[in-house]
């Protein structure tokens, strides 16, 4: 069965600076991905090569058969949607007008909505519990509200692949929970989801499996319970010998905070 994402041996530099070397990985379609590894390694790059963001140094980054460099800005738009980290917004932009710039690629820049794209704003509120703020301010709701509403505008994309950048950044630990009953009930609903993770002990439960790169540019990829393991952790995170990584029961990671 032809994967939904394939990277065929990628590599991309930002001028003399490697930041992914040969990397491979499918990912079939349905399935729920998280991405991990150190700060600064190239998750989000990885992440925005998916999207047809940047462009490959070497290798081809594959879509459902088709080359993704291939394949037009705005087709793309449409299968394959990111959530970055931060959005801002500079105007008091309401819920409901944030998540219908997700049908730009439909519409275009300057195109009006029509009874399919309403339809398609209304179900990406509906799954992500947003329908209620509809009205109020972007700029106004809390961490967890606004990461709703950033997924509700992929979602409005009717994507096939939904790619999430350190989706529970800054929340709450209950908010945080919160996102992943979201991830998913999304992947229910039959989205594919690749997320850059940061938070080892919410992966498992509801990540089928992880990807791990690590600090030698080398990818690793496996099940939750084959990947997340102290050997492999402590060398990839490179943990002093002091702040070791602890288990409250294996697979599931507790990350010492360093003092």
């Amino acid at each position: 069965m032809t994967p939904l994402l394939y990277f065929a041996d990628v590599s991309f530099s930002y001028g003399d600076r490697v930041v992914l070397e040969n990397i491979e990985f499918s990912i079939a379609e349905k399935s729920c991905v998280a991405l991990i590894g150190p700060n600064g390694i190239g998750k989000t790059t990885l992440l925005h090569l998916a999207a047809g963001m940047l462009s490959c140094s070497s290798g081809t980054v594959w879509f459902n058969g088709s080359r993704l460099d291939s394949v037009r800005r705005m087709e793309a738009a449409r299968q394959v949607a990111l959530v970055p980290q931060q959005a801002d917004v500079p105007f008091d932009f309401t819920v409901e007008q944030i998540v219908e710039q997700g049908r730009t690629p439909y519409i275009g820049l300057f195109g009006g909505l029509k009874r399919e794209d309403r339809r398609a704003v209304e179900r990406a509120m509906e799954l992500t519990d947003i329908t209620s703020l509809r009205n109020r301010v972007f700029n106004e709701l809390s961490g967890g509200e606004r990461q709703r509403v950033k997924i509700a505008l992929g979602l409005a994309q009717e994507p096939r692949l939904l790619l999430l950048d350190e989706p529970t950044q800054n929340l709450d630990l209950g908010r945080r929970l919160e996102l992943l009953n979201l991830i998913d009930s999304l992947n229910q609903e039959g989205v594919t989801i690749l997320a850059s993770m940061h938070d080892l002990q919410l992966i498992e439960g509801t990540f089928s499996s992880v990807l791990l790169l690590g600090p030698d540019h080398k990818l690793m990829s496996g099940s939750p319970e084959e990947i997340l393991r102290p050997r492999i952790l402590e060398s990839a995170f490179d943990c002093p010998p002091r702040h070791r990584l602890t288990f409250a029961d294996e697979p599931r990671v507790l990350l010492e905070r360093k003092q």
